[in-house]
């Protein structure tokens, strides 16, 4: 069945209709407890989870690099639950993490500001004008951590198959709706192949957390296409040392069988002094 992801705004009441549209489908939910109670399989533990979730990356430092590649481990989870199928992956961008599975069910989730200010208030027993800047807050954040890691703008309708406002829309009634469109049959029908897509992407991310923990050399935004586990590398570099370097750790990752290169070297500080 359809893997369902979902996008919200705090206080807007996604999460309840999240846990019901999970028991009517028999679908796990995927949230921050679920990803903290299987992080340590996979380097991370739950320190790090916290302070790198959805939050947009760095990559000027080592210690950057560590924590962007921290964010790599918390996709990799996200994209083995949805290998397994019968989903539903909340929130951290998974819309965009699976862009080009057809069997994806995108959903966001919005609401009235006012009405979110006093649902979150009400729910955390916290002061409306608290309530009121931590929602202000998250909406950057949230949608920051979009469009830096996916150059993706949150609020475009076209991000998603299905948006709804529930200041205007019983809970009911949405779970009722995301039931029904679950069972499309285009969605199943993509089914058949959407699970090579999945494989791609987890290899590509093998690889750029590979690339980001490299003492070897300093981080370079890389172009990774992966077909048939054959690995084509493209961008620039500023050192032939460097460049077999990378060569070589995408090589030693698991599942790599074969790797073609169009790395440019380019030393822009020997450029700058002839110039």
């Amino acid at each position: 069945m359809a893997i369902i992801t979902i996008s919200r705004e705090m206080g807007t009441g996604a999460y309840f209709i999240a846990q019901e549209v999970a028991k009517k489908l028999k679908y796990t939910l995927v949230d921050g407890p679920q990803l903290a109670a299987c992080s340590r399989q996979y380097g991370l533990d739950v320190e790090m989870l916290q302070a790198v979730d959805e939050k947009p990356p760095s990559y000027n430092t080592v210690e950057d690099r560590a924590r962007a590649a921290s964010l790599n481990a918390i996709e990799l989870m996200l994209l083995d639950f949805a290998k397994k199928g019968n989903v539903i992956l909340y929130g951290r961008g998974s819309q965009d993490l699976l862009e080009g599975c057809g069997n994806l069910l995108r959903l966001r989730f919005i609401a009235d500001f006012d009405e979110r200010v006093e649902r979150f208030a009400e729910r955390e027993w916290i002061d409306p004008d608290l309530a009121q800047a931590l929602i202000r807050r998250s909406d950057l954040q949230r949608c920051g951590f979009i469009h830096f890691y996916f150059d993706r703008d949150c609020h475009d309708p076209l991000g998603y198959d299905l948006i709804f406002n529930t200041s205007r829309l019983s809970q009911s009634a949405i779970v009722d709706a995301i039931v029904a469109a679950v069972k499309d049959p285009q969605l199943k029908e993509a089914d058949t192949w959407a699970g090579e897509v999945i494989d791609n992407i987890i290899l590509i991310k093998r690889i750029e957390t590979a690339l980001l923990r490299s003492e070897e050399l300093a981080y370079r935004p890389f172009q990774i296409e992966v077909e048939d586990d054959v690995v084509s590398l493209s961008g620039y570099i500023s050192s032939e040392r460097e460049k077999q370097a990378a060569l070589r750790v995408v090589a030693a990752v698991d599942g790599v069988k074969q790797v073609k290169e169009n790395i440019q070297v380019v030393n822009y500080k020997a450029y700058k002094d002839k110039g």
